[in-house]
C-alpha cells in the first residue's frame, strides 16, 4: 500500500469495507541523529532540558512492535494483541502476530515506535522525541489492515493500563466518516470518547490520499489530528488536510516521500528488514501522516510527564505550534491545523 517505496501508508482499516520527573538530559550520540531533521523541525532537544518524557507511557496501537530490536527493547512496557481475537488479548504486541509470520507492511509498528521514543544517547541508532517515555506496543493490524473492532479493543486496552497517549498512525479510507457520522460505524467512536474520558491522549493520522479531511478515527472528536510536512516545512505533497470539524489539528515532520532517504524520516524497522536502498539492516526511511503522528504523541508525553491535565496537553500542543515561514501560533490553516508542533515552546507553556 505504498504509494512509493519510502512513502509509509497510514494502515488502512478495512474490515468493514472488506508525581513530575525532574529530566536528566542524555548526550546525543546516536549514529543517525544526524539526519533526524524532523527532531531539529519541532526544536525537540531544546525541550529535554525541561522535560523527557519520564513515567510517561506511549501506547503505539499499530502493527506490533519489534521486542527485541536494540533501540527499542529497554523502552517497553508489556502490550497487547488484538488481531481477530476479540476482546481478549492473544499476545504480547510483537510484530510478528499470532500467526508468527513476518508480514509484509507490518515493519510499520516499530517505525512509529522508535520516532516517539527510541532510546536516547545509547550510541546506537536514532534518538526519540520523549527520551525517557516508555512504548506500550498493542498490535491491532497484520499485513498493514485490520478491523474497526481490533483498532477499538486496542485503544481501550492501552486506556485501561497506564498509557497516557495513545499513537494512531492508521486511517480508513476518505469518505469512511461517514461510517461513523451515521453511526454505521461507532467501535473506535467510541473507544476514543473512553480513553478521554480517562485523562489520555489520542494522537492520530490525518492520512496519505491528499483528500480536504482527516481521515477517520483521526477525525473523530477527542482526536489531535496530525498533517505531515517536509524537512523545508512544506506541506507534504501527499498528506490530507487537517480538516475535522472540532478544528483539532497539528503538523508535524512526515518526509517528503520522493527519492532520498535522507529528506523522509529516519527509524527503527525490524531487525533485518532495513532497505538495501538506504543501507541500514535495522533502520530505514519512511515518509507519510504516519511518521508525522508519533512527533506528536512524543511531545505529548513530555508534556504529560510534567503532570498537566489531558485538556491541558491538547490545549497546548495547538496554541503553542507554529504556521511555517511566518511564525504565527495560534493561527489556524487546513494546510497545517494550528501549525508544526513546538517542544520547547510547549514545555515552556503554562500548565492551567
Amino acid at each position: 500500500m505504498s504509494v512509493s517505496r519510502l512513502l509509509a501508508t497510514t494502515a488502512v482499516a478495512t474490515a468493514i469495507l472488506a508525581v513530575v520527573a525532574t529530566p536528566a538530559q542524555a548526550a546525543v550520540n546516536d549514529p543517525l541523529y544526524d539526519k533526524q531533521w524532523g527532531l531539529r523541525q519541532i526544536h525537540a532537544e531544546q525541550a529535554w532540558a525541561t522535560s523527557t518524557g519520564s513515567g510517561v507511557v506511549i501506547a503505539v496501537v499499530d502493527t506490533g512492535v519489534d521486542l527485541n530490536h536494540p533501540d527499542l527493547r529497554s523502552k517497553l512496557v508489556p502490550g497487547a494483541t488484538f488481531v481477530n481475537c476479540g476482546l481478549t488479548s492473544c499476545g504480547d504486541g510483537d510484530w510478528r502476530g499470532p500467526n508468527g509470520m513476518a508480514d509484509a507492511s507490518d515493519e510499520h509498528g516499530s517505525h512509529v515506535a522508535g520516532i516517539a521514543a527510541a532510546a536516547t544517547g545509547n550510541g546506537v541508532g536514532v534518538a526519540g522525541v520523549a527520551p525517557d517515555a516508555k512504548i506500550m506496543p498493542i498490535k491491532v493490524l497484520e499485513a498493514g489492515s485490520g478491523s474497526f473492532a481490533d483498532i477499538a479493543a486496542g485503544i481501550r486496552y492501552a486506556a485501561d493500563h497506564g498509557a497516557k497517549v495513545v499513537n494512531l498512525s492508521l486511517g480508513a479510507l476518505p469518505g469512511s466518516q461517514a461510517l461513523t457520522l451515521t453511526g454505521l460505524e461507532s467501535d473506535a467512536t467510541e473507544a476514543i470518547a473512553y480513553a478521554q474520558a480517562k485523562g489520555v491522549a489520542v494522537i492520530a493520522a490525518a492520512g496519505n490520499e491528499t483528500a480536504p479531511l482527516c481521515d477517520t478515527p483521526a477525525w473523530e472528536a477527542g482526536a489531535l489530528c496530525v498533517t505531515a510536512t517536509d524537512r523545508n516545512e512544506v506541506k507534504a505533497w501527499y498528506s490530507n488536510l487537517g480538516a475535522k470539524a472540532d478544528l483539532k489539528a497539528v503538523a508535524a515532520p512526515g518526509g517528503a516521500g520522493l527519492v532520498n532517504c535522507d529528506d523522509d524520516v529516519w527509524s527503527s524497522v525490524p531487525v533485518g528488514t532495513g532497505s538495501a536502498s538506504c543501507g541500514q539492516g535495522d533502520y530505514d526511511a519512511y515518509a507519510g501522516t504516519s511518521m508525522a503522528t508519533p512527533y506528536v504523541s512524543g511531545v505529548a508525553a513530555l508534556l504529560f510527564a510534567q503532570g498537566r491535565s489531558l485538556n491541558n496537553v491538547y490545549s497546548v500542543l495547538m496554541s503553542t505550534a507554529r504556521t511555517p515561514l511566518v511564525g504565527l501560533r495560534g493561527v489556524y490553516s487546513p494546510l497545517y491545523g494550528w501549525g508544526i508542533i513546538d517542544a520547547q515552546a510547549a514545555v515552556a507553556a503554562p500548565r492551567t
